[in-house]
Protein backbone atom coordinates (compact mmCIF):
# COMPACT_ATOMS: atom_id res chain seq x y z
CA UNK A 1 0.00 0.00 0.00
CA UNK A 2 1.22 3.28 -0.75
CA UNK A 3 2.21 5.35 1.68
CA UNK A 4 1.93 9.22 1.97
CA UNK A 5 5.16 10.80 0.35
CA UNK A 6 3.98 8.11 -2.85
CA UNK A 7 0.73 9.45 -2.95
CA UNK A 8 2.30 13.29 -2.65
CA UNK A 9 4.70 12.88 -5.28
CA UNK A 10 2.14 10.88 -7.12
CA UNK A 11 -0.02 13.91 -7.54
CA UNK A 12 3.30 16.23 -7.48
CA UNK A 13 4.68 14.57 -11.02
CA UNK A 14 0.58 15.51 -12.34
CA UNK A 15 1.58 19.14 -12.17
CA UNK A 16 4.61 19.26 -13.08
CA UNK A 17 3.60 19.30 -16.22
CA UNK A 18 1.62 22.46 -15.97
CA UNK A 19 4.30 24.45 -13.98
CA UNK A 20 6.60 23.83 -16.92
CA UNK A 21 4.40 25.36 -19.44
CA UNK A 22 3.07 28.27 -16.51
CA UNK A 23 7.36 29.12 -16.83
CA UNK A 24 7.58 28.71 -21.01
CA UNK A 25 4.92 31.34 -21.63
CA UNK A 26 6.64 33.75 -18.69
CA UNK A 27 3.16 33.64 -16.42
CA UNK A 28 5.47 32.83 -13.36
CA UNK A 29 9.06 33.45 -12.90
CA UNK A 30 11.15 30.47 -12.31
CA UNK A 31 11.16 31.88 -8.58
CA UNK A 32 7.25 31.78 -8.40
CA UNK A 33 7.20 28.30 -10.16
CA UNK A 34 9.88 27.41 -7.33
CA UNK A 35 7.68 28.86 -4.45
CA UNK A 36 4.11 27.03 -5.84
CA UNK A 37 5.84 23.59 -6.50
CA UNK A 38 7.57 23.83 -2.97
CA UNK A 39 4.33 24.87 -1.40
CA UNK A 40 2.04 22.15 -3.02
CA UNK A 41 4.95 19.73 -1.80
CA UNK A 42 4.15 20.40 1.62
CA UNK A 43 0.16 20.57 1.35
CA UNK A 44 0.34 17.30 -0.46
CA UNK A 45 2.66 15.58 2.37
CA UNK A 46 0.29 17.09 5.18
CA UNK A 47 -3.00 15.83 3.28
CA UNK A 48 -1.90 12.48 2.69
CA UNK A 49 -0.99 12.24 6.18
CA UNK A 50 -2.89 9.78 8.37
CA UNK A 51 -3.61 12.50 10.80
CA UNK A 52 -5.21 15.12 8.10
CA UNK A 53 -8.15 17.10 9.10
CA UNK A 54 -10.72 19.33 6.79
CA UNK A 55 -9.20 22.19 7.40
CA UNK A 56 -5.50 21.01 5.67
CA UNK A 57 -8.02 20.55 2.66
CA UNK A 58 -9.47 23.73 2.63
CA UNK A 59 -5.97 25.59 3.10
CA UNK A 60 -4.82 23.37 0.26
CA UNK A 61 -8.07 24.57 -2.02
CA UNK A 62 -7.86 28.05 -0.54
CA UNK A 63 -3.80 28.08 -2.28
CA UNK A 64 -4.79 26.93 -4.92
CA UNK A 65 -7.63 29.07 -5.53
CA UNK A 66 -4.93 32.17 -4.93
CA UNK A 67 -2.70 30.40 -7.63
CA UNK A 68 -5.72 30.30 -10.34
CA UNK A 69 -6.72 33.70 -9.68
CA UNK A 70 -2.93 35.32 -10.12
CA UNK A 71 -2.74 33.18 -13.38
CA UNK A 72 -6.05 34.48 -14.87
CA UNK A 73 -5.06 38.04 -14.31
CA UNK A 74 -1.57 37.36 -15.60
CA UNK A 75 -2.93 36.07 -18.59
CA UNK A 76 -4.84 39.00 -19.39
CA UNK A 77 -2.62 41.36 -18.61
CA UNK A 78 -0.33 39.87 -20.67
CA UNK A 79 -2.86 38.98 -23.54
CA UNK A 80 -1.44 34.68 -23.38
CA UNK A 81 -3.27 32.26 -24.31
CA UNK A 82 -3.28 29.64 -22.27
CA UNK A 83 -6.29 28.01 -20.67
CA UNK A 84 -4.71 25.89 -18.19
CA UNK A 85 -6.15 23.42 -15.38
CA UNK A 86 -6.64 25.65 -12.13
CA UNK A 87 -9.93 24.58 -12.23
CA UNK A 88 -9.56 21.15 -12.71
CA UNK A 89 -7.10 21.02 -9.85
CA UNK A 90 -9.48 22.73 -7.38
CA UNK A 91 -12.36 19.96 -8.25
CA UNK A 92 -9.62 17.60 -7.73
CA UNK A 93 -8.59 18.53 -4.55
CA UNK A 94 -12.55 18.97 -3.37
CA UNK A 95 -12.97 15.68 -4.78
CA UNK A 96 -10.16 14.22 -3.02
CA UNK A 97 -11.17 16.01 0.13
CA UNK A 98 -14.70 14.43 0.14
CA UNK A 99 -13.84 10.83 -0.67
CA UNK A 100 -11.00 10.98 2.48
CA UNK A 101 -13.87 12.78 4.50
CA UNK A 102 -17.26 11.98 3.23
CA UNK A 103 -19.34 13.17 6.70
CA UNK A 104 -17.69 16.59 7.01
CA UNK A 105 -20.73 18.45 5.36
CA UNK A 106 -18.88 21.62 5.99
CA UNK A 107 -16.12 20.21 2.71
CA UNK A 108 -19.14 19.29 1.11
CA UNK A 109 -21.15 22.51 1.21
CA UNK A 110 -18.09 24.57 0.36
CA UNK A 111 -17.83 22.23 -2.74
CA UNK A 112 -21.06 23.02 -3.66
CA UNK A 113 -21.30 27.21 -3.76
CA UNK A 114 -17.71 26.28 -5.92
CA UNK A 115 -19.31 24.98 -8.22
CA UNK A 116 -22.31 26.64 -7.78
CA UNK A 117 -20.39 30.22 -8.58
CA UNK A 118 -19.05 28.06 -11.32
CA UNK A 119 -22.28 27.25 -12.88
CA UNK A 120 -20.74 24.09 -13.37
CA UNK A 121 -24.44 22.60 -13.77
CA UNK A 122 -23.67 18.67 -14.84
CA UNK A 123 -20.89 18.66 -12.03
CA UNK A 124 -23.23 19.94 -9.43
CA UNK A 125 -25.83 17.38 -10.38
CA UNK A 126 -23.08 14.50 -9.26
CA UNK A 127 -21.90 16.67 -6.21
CA UNK A 128 -25.82 16.52 -4.81
CA UNK A 129 -26.37 13.21 -6.12
CA UNK A 130 -23.34 11.85 -3.69
CA UNK A 131 -23.88 14.00 -1.21
CA UNK A 132 -27.71 12.96 -0.28
CA UNK A 133 -26.77 9.49 -1.48
CA UNK A 134 -24.09 10.15 1.97
CA UNK A 135 -26.59 12.10 4.13
CA UNK A 136 -29.75 10.66 3.42
CA UNK A 137 -31.21 11.77 7.16
CA UNK A 138 -29.81 15.42 6.23
CA UNK A 139 -32.92 17.50 5.31
CA UNK A 140 -31.24 20.95 5.48
CA UNK A 141 -29.13 19.08 1.97
CA UNK A 142 -32.56 17.87 0.59
CA UNK A 143 -33.88 21.67 0.61
CA UNK A 144 -30.64 22.98 -0.59
CA UNK A 145 -30.62 20.68 -3.94
CA UNK A 146 -34.81 21.23 -4.26
CA UNK A 147 -33.91 25.08 -4.23
CA UNK A 148 -30.85 24.84 -6.14
CA UNK A 149 -33.03 23.20 -9.11
CA UNK A 150 -35.93 25.73 -8.75
CA UNK A 151 -33.95 28.98 -8.39
CA UNK A 152 -30.61 28.11 -10.40
CA UNK A 153 -32.22 25.86 -13.21
CA UNK A 154 -36.09 26.41 -12.87
CA UNK A 155 -36.53 22.67 -13.24
CA UNK A 156 -39.78 21.62 -11.01
CA UNK A 157 -39.08 18.10 -11.58
CA UNK A 158 -35.76 17.69 -9.81
CA UNK A 159 -36.50 20.40 -7.33
CA UNK A 160 -39.60 18.41 -6.59
CA UNK A 161 -38.21 14.64 -6.82
CA UNK A 162 -35.33 15.81 -4.30
CA UNK A 163 -38.45 17.00 -2.02
CA UNK A 164 -40.27 14.11 -2.36
CA UNK A 165 -37.22 11.41 -2.32
CA UNK A 166 -35.87 13.71 0.78
CA UNK A 167 -39.56 12.92 2.51
CA UNK A 168 -38.99 9.49 2.90
CA UNK A 169 -35.52 9.38 4.93
CA UNK A 170 -36.83 12.43 6.70
CA UNK A 171 -40.61 12.24 7.12
CA UNK A 172 -40.33 14.07 10.61
CA UNK A 173 -38.61 16.90 9.59
CA UNK A 174 -41.11 19.46 10.01
CA UNK A 175 -39.09 22.27 8.11
CA UNK A 176 -38.98 19.69 4.82
CA UNK A 177 -42.69 19.73 4.67
CA UNK A 178 -42.90 23.37 5.13
CA UNK A 179 -40.41 23.99 2.14
CA UNK A 180 -41.76 21.58 0.11
CA UNK A 181 -44.94 23.03 0.03
CA UNK A 182 -43.69 26.51 -0.12
CA UNK A 183 -41.81 25.34 -2.98
CA UNK A 184 -45.11 23.94 -4.99
CA UNK A 185 -46.26 27.46 -3.87
CA UNK A 186 -43.85 29.53 -5.56
CA UNK A 187 -44.08 27.16 -8.91
CA UNK A 188 -47.91 28.42 -8.75
CA UNK A 189 -46.52 32.03 -8.62
CA UNK A 190 -43.73 31.36 -11.88
CA UNK A 191 -46.92 29.64 -13.85
CA UNK A 192 -49.62 32.51 -13.14
CA UNK A 193 -47.43 35.16 -13.64
CA UNK A 194 -46.44 33.58 -17.03
CA UNK A 195 -50.14 33.67 -17.93
CA UNK A 196 -50.96 37.13 -16.75
CA UNK A 197 -47.95 38.16 -19.11
CA UNK A 198 -49.49 36.03 -22.11
CA UNK A 199 -52.97 37.89 -21.35
CA UNK A 200 -54.37 34.53 -20.58
CA UNK A 201 -56.10 35.16 -17.44
CA UNK A 202 -57.70 38.75 -19.24
CA UNK A 203 -61.66 38.14 -19.90
CA UNK A 204 -62.58 38.24 -23.60
CA UNK A 205 -64.53 40.78 -22.80
CA UNK A 206 -62.40 42.79 -20.90
CA UNK A 207 -60.38 42.81 -23.76
CA UNK A 208 -62.89 44.04 -26.30
CA UNK A 209 -63.95 46.64 -24.34
CA UNK A 210 -60.72 47.84 -24.08
CA UNK A 211 -60.73 47.82 -27.83
CA UNK A 212 -63.74 49.81 -28.11
CA UNK A 213 -62.86 52.71 -25.43
CA UNK A 214 -59.31 53.01 -27.55
CA UNK A 215 -59.28 56.34 -29.54
CA UNK A 216 -56.75 57.60 -32.62
CA UNK A 217 -54.79 59.45 -29.40
CA UNK A 218 -53.84 56.26 -27.58
CA UNK A 219 -50.68 54.63 -29.13
CA UNK A 220 -51.70 50.43 -30.26
CA UNK A 221 -49.09 48.07 -28.30
CA UNK A 222 -48.68 44.80 -30.08
CA UNK A 223 -50.53 42.13 -28.36
CA UNK A 224 -48.69 38.99 -27.48
CA UNK A 225 -49.94 35.92 -29.41
CA UNK A 226 -49.07 32.63 -29.36
CA UNK A 227 -46.81 32.37 -32.41
CA UNK A 228 -44.64 35.00 -30.59
CA UNK A 229 -43.84 33.06 -27.89
CA UNK A 230 -43.47 29.49 -30.11
CA UNK A 231 -42.46 30.58 -33.43
CA UNK A 232 -43.34 27.27 -34.99
CA UNK A 233 -46.71 27.70 -34.54
CA UNK A 234 -48.24 28.74 -38.30
CA UNK A 235 -51.55 30.64 -38.63
CA UNK A 236 -53.73 28.28 -40.05
CA UNK A 237 -52.69 26.30 -36.71
CA UNK A 238 -54.69 28.10 -34.40
CA UNK A 239 -54.58 27.76 -30.89
CA UNK A 240 -56.26 25.30 -28.11
CA UNK A 241 -58.70 27.77 -26.59
CA UNK A 242 -60.46 25.25 -24.82
CA UNK A 243 -57.11 23.56 -23.47
CA UNK A 244 -56.18 26.92 -22.22
CA UNK A 245 -59.68 27.43 -20.36
CA UNK A 246 -58.74 24.07 -18.88
CA UNK A 247 -55.51 24.96 -17.61
CA UNK A 248 -57.20 27.78 -15.17
CA UNK A 249 -59.24 25.27 -13.39
CA UNK A 250 -55.64 22.56 -13.42
CA UNK A 251 -54.70 21.22 -9.90
CA UNK A 252 -51.32 23.27 -10.47
CA UNK A 253 -53.26 26.38 -10.17
CA UNK A 254 -55.89 25.84 -7.79
CA UNK A 255 -53.35 25.03 -5.15
CA UNK A 256 -53.95 21.61 -5.14
CA UNK A 257 -51.04 20.48 -4.66
CA UNK A 258 -49.55 22.71 -1.71
CA UNK A 259 -53.26 21.58 -0.08
CA UNK A 260 -52.27 17.59 -0.50
CA UNK A 261 -48.67 18.40 1.12
CA UNK A 262 -50.39 20.36 3.81
CA UNK A 263 -52.87 17.18 4.18
CA UNK A 264 -50.14 14.64 4.45
CA UNK A 265 -48.26 16.71 6.98
CA UNK A 266 -51.08 17.20 9.39
CA UNK A 267 -51.10 13.44 9.47
CA UNK A 268 -47.83 12.55 9.66
CA UNK A 269 -47.59 14.53 12.84
CA UNK A 270 -51.12 14.37 13.81
CA UNK A 271 -53.02 17.21 13.51
CA UNK A 272 -50.53 19.53 15.21
CA UNK A 273 -51.76 23.14 15.55
CA UNK A 274 -48.53 24.61 16.11
CA UNK A 275 -47.08 23.16 12.70
CA UNK A 276 -50.45 24.18 10.90
CA UNK A 277 -49.63 27.65 11.76
CA UNK A 278 -46.51 27.70 10.48
CA UNK A 279 -48.12 26.55 7.13
CA UNK A 280 -50.54 29.27 7.35
CA UNK A 281 -47.57 31.97 7.56
CA UNK A 282 -45.70 30.63 4.98
CA UNK A 283 -48.51 30.89 2.58
CA UNK A 284 -49.12 34.22 4.22
CA UNK A 285 -46.31 35.33 2.81
CA UNK A 286 -47.53 34.80 -1.21
CA UNK A 287 -50.34 37.20 -1.15
CA UNK A 288 -49.87 37.87 -4.81
CA UNK A 289 -50.76 34.05 -5.68
CA UNK A 290 -54.22 33.83 -7.10
CA UNK A 291 -55.09 30.55 -5.59
CA UNK A 292 -53.52 31.76 -1.97
CA UNK A 293 -56.89 32.24 -0.06
CA UNK A 294 -58.10 29.27 -1.01
CA UNK A 295 -55.02 27.78 0.51
CA UNK A 296 -55.53 29.65 3.61
CA UNK A 297 -58.92 28.72 3.83
CA UNK A 298 -58.29 25.41 3.77
CA UNK A 299 -56.01 25.53 6.52
CA UNK A 300 -58.21 27.32 9.23
CA UNK A 301 -60.96 24.85 8.01
CA UNK A 302 -58.54 22.17 9.24
CA UNK A 303 -57.64 23.91 12.16
CA UNK A 304 -61.35 24.81 13.31
CA UNK A 305 -62.34 21.38 12.66
CA UNK A 306 -59.76 19.48 14.51
CA UNK A 307 -58.27 22.50 16.67
CA UNK A 308 -61.52 24.71 17.56
CA UNK A 309 -60.36 25.86 20.46
CA UNK A 310 -56.64 26.16 20.17
CA UNK A 311 -55.05 29.52 19.90
CA UNK A 312 -53.52 28.95 16.68
CA UNK A 313 -56.90 29.02 15.37
CA UNK A 314 -57.70 32.29 16.85
CA UNK A 315 -54.27 33.63 15.19
CA UNK A 316 -55.22 32.33 11.77
CA UNK A 317 -58.63 33.88 11.52
CA UNK A 318 -57.23 37.22 12.65
CA UNK A 319 -55.35 37.05 9.92
CA UNK A 320 -57.23 35.78 7.26
CA UNK A 321 -60.09 38.25 8.05
CA UNK A 322 -57.61 41.16 6.44
CA UNK A 323 -56.09 38.76 3.75
CA UNK A 324 -56.97 40.97 0.40
CA UNK A 325 -57.93 43.64 2.12
CA UNK A 326 -57.25 47.42 2.13
CA UNK A 327 -57.79 49.68 4.96
CA UNK A 328 -58.98 51.94 3.23
CA UNK A 329 -62.15 49.84 1.75
CA UNK A 330 -65.53 50.54 3.50
CA UNK A 331 -65.53 46.51 4.72
CA UNK A 332 -62.36 47.18 6.69
CA UNK A 333 -63.58 49.03 10.08
CA UNK A 334 -66.02 45.96 10.34
CA UNK A 335 -63.39 43.44 9.72
CA UNK A 336 -61.07 45.26 12.17
CA UNK A 337 -63.54 45.12 15.04
CA UNK A 338 -64.71 41.79 14.47
CA UNK A 339 -60.75 40.69 13.80
CA UNK A 340 -60.02 42.42 17.47
CA UNK A 341 -63.41 41.02 19.33
CA UNK A 342 -62.12 36.74 18.27
CA UNK A 343 -58.47 37.93 19.19
CA UNK A 344 -59.07 39.60 22.60
CA UNK A 345 -61.45 36.51 23.47
CA UNK A 346 -58.57 34.14 22.69
CA UNK A 347 -55.99 35.80 24.78
CA UNK A 348 -58.64 36.12 27.74
CA UNK A 349 -59.19 32.26 27.06
CA UNK A 350 -55.48 31.77 26.72
CA UNK A 351 -53.77 33.93 29.06
CA UNK A 352 -50.16 32.60 28.49
CA UNK A 353 -50.40 32.88 24.88
CA UNK A 354 -51.13 36.50 25.66
CA UNK A 355 -47.28 37.32 23.97
CA UNK A 356 -48.00 34.94 20.75
CA UNK A 357 -51.40 36.84 19.95
CA UNK A 358 -49.93 39.87 20.70
CA UNK A 359 -47.25 39.30 18.03
CA UNK A 360 -49.56 38.15 15.21
CA UNK A 361 -51.59 41.27 16.09
CA UNK A 362 -48.87 43.90 16.05
CA UNK A 363 -47.36 41.96 12.15
CA UNK A 364 -50.82 42.23 11.05
CA UNK A 365 -51.35 46.01 12.36
CA UNK A 366 -48.29 47.22 11.40
CA UNK A 367 -49.03 46.09 7.37
CA UNK A 368 -52.35 47.93 7.80
CA UNK A 369 -50.50 50.97 9.25
CA UNK A 370 -48.04 50.65 6.15
CA UNK A 371 -50.87 50.58 3.33
CA UNK A 372 -53.21 53.11 5.73
CA UNK A 373 -51.54 56.46 4.85
CA UNK A 374 -54.82 58.01 2.17
CA UNK A 375 -57.58 55.93 4.73
CA UNK A 376 -59.83 57.81 6.72
CA UNK A 377 -58.07 59.45 10.02
CA UNK A 378 -60.59 57.97 12.11
CA UNK A 379 -58.97 54.24 10.91
CA UNK A 380 -55.50 55.56 11.61
CA UNK A 381 -56.17 56.32 14.93
CA UNK A 382 -57.57 53.24 15.85
CA UNK A 383 -54.89 51.26 14.39
CA UNK A 384 -52.46 53.48 16.33
CA UNK A 385 -54.35 53.07 19.53
CA UNK A 386 -54.02 49.01 19.08
CA UNK A 387 -50.69 49.61 18.21
CA UNK A 388 -49.70 50.73 21.73
CA UNK A 389 -51.95 48.45 23.12
CA UNK A 390 -50.57 45.25 22.23
CA UNK A 391 -47.25 46.50 22.69
CA UNK A 392 -48.24 46.95 26.28
CA UNK A 393 -49.53 43.15 25.82
CA UNK A 394 -46.48 41.91 24.32
CA UNK A 395 -44.54 43.54 27.08
CA UNK A 396 -46.23 42.30 29.92
CA UNK A 397 -45.24 38.69 30.23
CA UNK A 398 -41.64 39.89 29.91
CA UNK A 399 -39.74 42.40 31.86
CA UNK A 400 -41.48 45.54 30.73
CA UNK A 401 -38.19 47.26 29.70
CA UNK A 402 -39.05 47.02 26.08
CA UNK A 403 -36.94 44.03 24.99
CA UNK A 404 -40.06 42.23 23.89
CA UNK A 405 -40.48 44.95 20.88
CA UNK A 406 -37.06 45.20 20.23
CA UNK A 407 -36.47 41.50 19.73
CA UNK A 408 -40.19 41.97 17.23
CA UNK A 409 -38.22 44.78 15.49
CA UNK A 410 -35.00 43.44 14.96
CA UNK A 411 -37.24 40.21 13.45
CA UNK A 412 -38.82 42.63 11.40
CA UNK A 413 -35.69 43.98 9.78
CA UNK A 414 -34.39 40.86 8.70
CA UNK A 415 -37.35 40.07 7.29
CA UNK A 416 -36.82 42.70 4.55
CA UNK A 417 -40.12 44.90 6.56
CA UNK A 418 -37.81 47.91 7.60
CA UNK A 419 -41.25 50.00 7.15
CA UNK A 420 -42.66 48.28 9.83
CA UNK A 421 -40.09 47.72 12.58
CA UNK A 422 -39.45 51.74 11.96
CA UNK A 423 -43.69 52.22 13.14
CA UNK A 424 -43.19 49.60 15.74
CA UNK A 425 -40.20 51.35 17.32
CA UNK A 426 -41.80 54.75 16.57
CA UNK A 427 -45.22 53.83 18.50
CA UNK A 428 -42.75 52.34 21.76
CA UNK A 429 -40.17 54.95 21.87
CA UNK A 430 -42.56 57.13 24.45
CA UNK A 431 -43.09 54.09 26.71
CA UNK A 432 -39.74 52.58 26.42
CA UNK A 433 -37.59 55.23 25.11
CA UNK A 434 -34.49 54.69 27.66
CA UNK A 435 -34.02 50.86 26.17
CA UNK A 436 -30.64 51.08 24.32
CA UNK A 437 -31.46 48.66 21.76
CA UNK A 438 -34.94 50.54 20.15
CA UNK A 439 -32.13 53.75 20.47
CA UNK A 440 -30.13 51.72 18.33
CA UNK A 441 -32.74 50.18 16.30
CA UNK A 442 -34.23 53.73 15.42
CA UNK A 443 -31.07 55.36 14.62
CA UNK A 444 -30.22 52.78 12.39
CA UNK A 445 -33.85 52.87 10.82
CA UNK A 446 -34.13 56.23 10.43
CA UNK A 447 -30.69 57.01 8.48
Amino acid sequence: MAGPSDKARFFLEQSAEELNALERKQIFSRDEISSIARKRSDFEHIVNARGSHPSDWLRYIEFEKNVDALRRKRIKRMHVRYRGSGQRTIYSLYGRGTRKFPGDLGLWMQYIEFARKDKAFKRLNEIFTQVVRLHPTKSDLWIYAANYFMDSQADITDARSYMQRGLRFCKNSEQLWIEYAKLETIYIGKIAGRRKILGLDVDRTRKEQNQDDEDENMIALPEVTAEDVNPSLKQDDGVDEVALQNLASAPILTGAIPIAIFDSAMKQFSSKAVLAERFFDMFAEFDQVPSVKRILQHVLDFLGHDAADAVQTAACTFRLSFFGLHPASPEFPTVLRDALDTLNAAIAQHPTYKPHLSNTALRQILLSVRSAEETDPVVRKVLSSQLRKFTGFLEEMGDNTGDSVATLAETLKREGKREDAKNLIQSSLKRFGTNERLQQLHAALVT
